[in-house]
């Protein structure tokens, strides 16, 4: 299939098929086509978002060890690999958002672990979304729930959930790829907006894996995409699998943000500065417990902070 054609079709507006954005995934890398799926890319995300970049910030409220077991995840309760365990309090997640909404981030998400009290996580959430000013969304991600309690998130004040359908559910993980196809449609049916992401990427995976995902994101119409590389974190089942490259992620992006056709956002995690040229405007500041990393206080370590996001967005020429 010729990639002339493709992207032609691409710039003038059409919805590409699952056959033609294969042949772009199969596109060998450092070739001349591959930097032009990543200019169409980076065209589509100038143009269609106003060149406008934007700053999400995460905070992991509980490092602990969670039944579900992903094989990624330095929080797996058979293979658990952080240096502690703890569970935040209001008072500290109150001061680290008091941090972040200085620093004038975007969004902010709430993370946990699966097994972490669903009770719990609404009274502290409750309690931040009183302080967020109306410019900035308010994002959950947690395990699977059901139609009721995405009503409570949202009548706590969430505006979207982040959740997917990772790559090798079922296999990878102790979780059903049902149970996550339901939570994605309670999602939708509360009215919450679905922020969605192919992830997490390894060298195993297949294009018809990565496209699966791509597809699903495009017929749930989600205004933020992502995809994310996995890291190979000491301890855990996949390590040995190891990662992808730079470029190849670059690679993923672009196709990706030309499948999925995101209307605010196109992420790329962890940052790395190629996929900025790539058709990624967004990305992300981490505090407290990161399933990528060993330390359960990721700013010390693998977390960027907001300034180095805001520095790696200006130097691409977005807007902040």
């Amino acid at each position: 299939m010729n990639i002339e054609k493709i992207v032609d079709s691409v710039l003038a507006g059409c919805v590409i098929s699952r056959e033609e954005a294969l042949t772009l995934l199969n596109v060998e890398n450092k070739s001349t086509d591959f930097y032009k799926i990543l200019s169409v890319a980076n065209r589509l995300t100038r143009q269609n978002f106003n060149n406008k970049a934007y700053i999400f910030a995460q905070i992991g409220i509980n490092a602990e060890p969670c039944t579900k077991n992903c094989k990624f995840c330095s929080m797996g309760k058979d293979h658990y690999s952080m240096e502690s365990k703890w569970r935040k309090d209001y008072k500290t997640v109150s001061q680290e958002v008091d941090k972040l909404i200085e620093a004038n981030i975007d969004d902010l998400f709430l993370m946990t672990t699966a097994d972490y009290p669903i009770d719990d996580f609404l009274a502290i959430a409750e309690k931040v979304k009183k302080k967020l000013p109306p410019t900035i969304k308010f994002v959950a991600n947690i395990g699977d729930f059901d139609v009721n309690i995405a009503l409570k998130l949202k009548q706590v004040g969430f505006t979207g959930v982040y959740h997917i359908h990772r790559l090798k559910e079922g296999i990878d993980t102790d979780i059903e790829p049902e149970t996550r196809i339901k939570t994605l449609d309670a999602i939708v049916t509360a009215g919450l907006d679905l922020y969605y992401c192919v992830e997490p990427i390894g060298p195993e995976h297949s294009y018809q894996e990565l496209m699966d995902e791509m597809m699903r994101a495009r017929d749930y119409h989600v205004k933020v995409m992502a995809v994310m590389r996995r890291i190979p974190v000491p301890g855990t089942p996949l390590h040995d699998k190891g990662q992808i490259t730079a470029l190849e992620l670059a690679k993923i992006a672009a196709v990706t943000r030309i499948v999925s056709l995101p209307s605010r956002a196109m992420n790329a995690h962890e940052v790395t500065p190629l996929t900025l040229l790539g058709g990624v405007n967004q990305l992300y500041a981490e505090v407290g417990a990161n399933p990528r990393d060993n330390n359960s206080n990721t700013e010390k370590n693998r977390g960027v902070s907001v300034s180095a996001i805001k520095k790696l967005l200006s130097d691409v020429e977005y807007d902040i």
